[in-house]
């Protein structure tokens, strides 16, 4: 099974002919959810069609077609780009994991919020000195964000649920893996990750994550509980990367924390760069 076909067959299973408003025939049936022939009625595609693009056997499927297959499925916007994106992988070039120093001087201007820069197989190649705060690691030695909420240990502590990270997390690596085809770098760290039960169960459910927005809960040893709003911003020039800053409602104790934190005798450094090549 391709890993579009396991998203798509993930998909079926949660729905049911009644969901959907199919007829159904009584006795048992021996797959949950849908059956193949069932999402491709509802997609208005044949039975064949609909087998060969779950077996990753259609090259050049139309967008109407996997449109039709996300209503079918009904998938959020995020399912529905991470579906385009694995049956259709982006042929656009890679750049190499360098961030333009416009971007890096952007950083180290931003005191009030933490902000790092997310690259390829989710590499933190650059932050401010509030993001090593908030962390509470040296990010130049632990570079990678699915590795440190993962394999390091005062992540677990540090989120509140860790558990709403965790799934941010391997959600944003999937989007990663319809981006990037059997990239050796990324199977390796899906390999060295699986060994942790969290991840093997999470990453078996084939959710994807591409909220730009948000709002997350931290415990952070320093200040204390911290209530702070994401966004997650593309970089126009470098669609492997990603801006994300972290930012406290002016006034609210959250803020006054984050001040206090960015304040404190922790040895903070500057702007830095971490990541292992692209």
């Amino acid at each position: 099974m391709t890993e579009l076909g396991d998203f798509l067959q993930s998909r079926r299973a949660k729905l049911t002919p009644e969901e959907t408003g199919l007829p159904t025939f009584g006795g048992r049936r021996r797959v949950p959810g849908l059956r193949r022939e069932e999402l491709a009625q509802l997609a208005g595609v044949s039975a064949d069609y609909y087998g060969r693009l779950e077996q990753g056997r259609l090259a050049n499927v139309s967008d109407e077609v996997l449109n039709a297959v996300a209503r079918a499925l009904r998938l959020d916007e995020g399912e529905r780009t991470h579906l385009h994106n694995l049956a259709r992988p982006p042929k656009r070039p890679r750049p190499a994991g360098v961030v333009r120093p416009g971007l890096r001087w952007l950083l180290a201007n931003i005191t009030g919020s933490a902000a790092y820069v997310l690259g390829k197989h989710m590499d933190i190649v650059a932050w401010n000195p509030l993001a090593r705060a908030m962390y509470g690691v040296d990010l130049a030695e632990h570079d990678n964000m699915a590795r440190l909420i993962f394999l390091h240990e005062s992540s677990r502590k540090l989120w509140t649920p860790w558990e709403a990270k965790a799934n941010n997390t391997v959600g944003g690596l999937r989007m990663q893996a319809a981006l990037h085809p059997g990239d050796p770098r990324l199977d390796a760290l899906v390999t060295e990750l699986s060994a942790v039960p969290e991840f093997r169960e999470l990453w078996a459910a084939h959710e994807v994550w591409t909220v730009p927005h948000g709002t997350m809960h931290l415990t952070h040893p320093v200040v204390g509980p911290l209530e702070l709003a994401y966004q997650a911003l593309p970089v126009p020039d470098a669609p492997e990367q990603t801006v994300i800053t972290y930012t406290a409602e002016p006034g609210s104790p959250s803020e006054a924390g984050m001040r206090a934190l960015a304040a404190d005798g922790v040895p903070l450094g500057a702007a830095g760069v971490g990541g292992g090549a692209e």
